[in-house]
């Protein structure tokens, strides 16, 4: 296949995707893609708390089945997802059969378990059979997965099956609230990457994260409201609106942002309800930090695999209680390849029944081992919940929020060819 016909068809996808439903677009790739010699196309996406492969609508195995989700820890698609990395198989007539990965480059027709990225975010995989393993197949294997990701993506913000397709569980009001306004969990430049992660994902009631990137300046926010009630979300999402408000506006600095989110919510809750919380700012050209903290756990600064300190200030009051002005703004200037941590109590005081805490040590250890093996950010922040999860035996008492922010990474996390 030579480049021209490629763009015709990259180009017939996406002239066509601009009117078809998100039920129609498995449907709509397949047959765009037939001149490719390409077959049993199957395309799935992570389910909101990223346990399974969730099959796209309209696809069907060749026995005419519906196909079923596939478990992301234990297929050889769930690898493709996990790692980044294309992974060969034996085609199987049932893609939730168990499968063999094989190396790169065996003869005869394979399936390739393709990961379909948007920037960093992990939207899913693709699975396709293809008559023969070269690089150029590999390529265009990797273009298609992408080129899906930007269509699913364009898709799912208007479609209520998006949403219903990717839940495993029915989702309490406060984190339907709260998860419609946070951003998507991961995100990256060329000099910046933010992933983020958040448990319970199906009844959330006080976490929130935010972050956005302005010219320079990579803006960064995490709260923990008071409860875990829908008036906890309520004080989380005036938080978060509050935060937007501020930040939008020129000249407006941290400390007066924090101080408007303090008013925001006390005039709503009349000093009933507070939220703690970090803002921060990091200049992505020279690696400055400048924050504040309302009363919330200090972030890590990891740098060289441990953790080189802990940024401990002294704590300005939470916001919502009108305790005064806040009156402390930190600085500290970052490496090159440094990674900041911030999170919720809920992330360290997670605990098992016979009361162990998970703990600081064994949360920074985690993410820190991760790096060293390798592991992208998102995926370990997969793996940490997942860890958090199994040790308070599969339910958490409190929310628990982690964003892992890193500044000029020498490794970017992209499918490589």
């Amino acid at each position: 296949m030579n480049g021209p016909d490629i763009g015709r068809i990259w180009g017939g996808l996406v002239r066509a995707h601009h009117l078809t439903p998100l039920d129609d677009l498995a449907a709509s790739v397949i047959q765009h893609v037939q001149p490719l010699g390409f077959s049993e196309i199957m395309i799935y996406v992570a389910s909101l708390r990223p346990l399974y492969l969730v099959p796209l609508p309209g696809q069907r195995d060749v026995y005419g089945e519906t196909l079923d989700r596939l478990p992301i820890d234990t297929t050889v698609a769930g690898r493709a997802f996990r790692n980044l990395e294309i992974v060969q198989a034996r085609p199987t007539p049932d893609p939730s059969a168990a499968e063999s990965a094989e190396p790169l480059g065996s003869e005869g027709p394979r399936r390739l378990w393709v990961p379909m990225l948007d920037g960093t975010e992990r939207v899913g995989v693709l699975g396709v059979t293809v008559p023969v393993v070269d690089e150029d197949t590999k390529r265009i294997a990797a273009e298609l997965g992408g080129l899906i990701a930007l269509l699913v993506v364009s898709k799912r913000a208007s479609s209520d099956a998006f949403v219903r397709m990717v839940r495993t569980e029915e989702m309490e009001l406060s984190a339907e609230v709260l998860w419609t306004l946070m951003p998507i969990r991961n995100y990256s430049t060329d000099k910046v990457s933010v992933s983020a992660a958040l448990e319970p994902a199906y009844s959330i009631g006080g976490d929130a994260f935010d972050y956005s990137l302005d010219g320079e300046t990579l803006h960064l926010g995490i709260f923990d409201a008071m409860g875990h009630d829908l008036s906890a979300g309520l004080t989380a999402t005036i938080a978060l609106g509050a935060y937007r408000n501020q930040r939008r506006r020129r000249g407006i600095q941290l400390l007066a942002i924090s101080d408007a989110i303090d008013a925001a919510i006390a005039d709503q809750f009349a000093r009933s309800r507070f939220a703690t919380g970090i803002l921060a700012q990091l200049n992505i050209r020279t690696g400055w930090l400048t924050w504040v903290n309302r009363g919330h756990p200090p972030p890590l600064l990891l740098r060289q695999g441990r953790v080189t300190s802990v940024l401990e200030t002294p704590p300005d009051t939470p916001m919502g209680l009108s305790l005064g002005p806040a009156a402390v703004l930190s600085r500290r200037q970052l490496e090159p390849g440094d990674r900041l941590l911030l999170y919720t109590d809920g992330i360290v005081e997670a605990q098992t029944p016979e009361g162990e805490l998970f703990g600081l040590r064994r949360f920074s250890d985690f993410v820190i081992k991760r790096e060293a093996d390798g592991t992208s950010a998102p995926e370990t922040l997969r793996r940490l919940i997942h860890s958090i999860l199994r040790h308070q035996r599969g339910r958490l008492q409190d929310d628990a929020t982690v964003m892992l922010v890193e500044w000029r990474t020498e490794r970017l996390y992209q499918l490589t060819v």
